[in-house]
């Protein structure tokens, strides 16, 4: 594993909702859900792509969208254009007089628009993302970035657009795979572009010292590491590595560590019923107190209260508070539109 394999291995799309919107212009699609990650493809057509502080990006065919919450975003064509749909979770869209859209209002299985042939087409998928590792990568990414089609070429978009008119077993899960595949190579394409600032420990990842650390750290973090025997594993100094590291990645080595172990306790604390003393010597603390003070240190928090609040809820209790990067608004993934990839 290396650190962006180790993040985007956090992000895994479950239930999410997609959709196909087909208009003429001039018409607007805004999305005011609360889910973190969304993904828009522009099939055909063109429009603009706008957050609530930012200038208004151009989207042609075969571009794809990341937006990232907060929201509200807006795709529309022409940039201005009087909303037609507004997305508020997986379970309401209201048209444009503010009344929720009707089956009158669909095309079809995950289709919304007046008619197939209209001029533009819109694929859109969206889905909650919530454990830390998965808003340590999300984190990193401004609230919306666009990936011109022709600097990643894959059929995913095809394959999506395929499935979604497709009504077999197994869809929902299908959909959910080809949308986690379509965030990693749109990633890992817009981390390259020119005059894109990625991530300083992406970047670092092709450096053949800081990038072998990095990959060592994340293959067993459970390991006792020290800076002299990771510098070892190397093949350089200890002040070299310790050096190059701290200028590539921005913290020491062992800093980096204690970060990356405390965000896979969290994840574990979470989604799992491990005691704190197996989570703490899955992840290369000693025992629960050597975890309890890191988690203090770098959260302020300890791991039990930290698992109290984001326990998943019982069936029929409410829904838990989410991690510090959700957004405040109604969270859930969205019906007519959220995202996926293209090529």
């Amino acid at each position: 594993m290396d650190a962006l394999a180790d993040l985007l291995d956090g992000v895994r799309a479950r239930g999410a909702l997609f959709s196909k919107s087909v208009m003429s212009p001039p018409w607007a699609v805004r999305f005011a859900h609360g889910s973190p990650l969304t993904l828009i493809t522009m099939v055909r057509g063109r429009a603009w792509i706008a957050s609530e502080d930012g200038d208004p990006l151009p989207l042609v065919a075969g571009d794809t969208a990341i937006l990232r919450a907060p929201g509200p975003h807006t795709i529309a064509s022409p940039a201005g254009a009087p909303t037609s749909c507004t997305v508020l979770d997986g379970n309401r869209c209201l048209g444009p007089d503010g009344e929720p859209l009707t089956e009158e209002a669909t095309l079809g299985l995950r289709t919304y628009g007046e008619s197939l042939d209209s001029q533009d087409l819109l694929l859109s998928g969206s889905y909650e993302v919530t454990g830390d590792l998965s808003q340590r990568l999300i984190a990193t990414l401004p609230s919306v970035l666009v990936v011109p089609a022709d600097e990643c070429h894959d059929r995913l978009g095809a394959m999506i657009e395929a499935e979604i008119d497709c009504a077999a077993p197994g869809q929902q899960l299908v959909l959910d795979r080809l949308l986690d595949l379509a965030l990693i190579t749109k990633l890992r394409a817009w981390f390259t572009l020119p005059g894109v600032q990625p991530p300083a420990w992406y970047s670092a990842m092709a450096d053949p010292v800081v990038g072998q650390a990095l990959r060592l750290l994340h293959n067993q973090p459970a390991h006792l590491w020290t800076v002299a025997s990771l510098a070892e594993r190397c093949g350089v100094s200890r002040a070299t590595l310790a050096r190059d590291f701290r200028a590539l990645v921005g913290v020491p080595p062992m800093s980096y560590l204690a970060d990356w172990r405390v965000c896979r306790a969290a994840d574990l604390l979470r989604e799992t019923d491990t005691t704190v003393e197996a989570v703490a010597r899955r992840v290369g603390y000693s025992n629960a107190f050597a975890l309890s003070t890191a988690f203090k240190r770098l959260r302020g928090t300890t791991p039990t209260e930290h698992r109290r609040g984001t326990a998943r809820s019982e069936p029929g209790a409410p829904e838990p508070r989410a991690p510090e990067l959700s957004p405040t608004g109604s969270g859930a993934a969205t019906a007519a539109a959220v995202a996926v990839p293209t090529g």
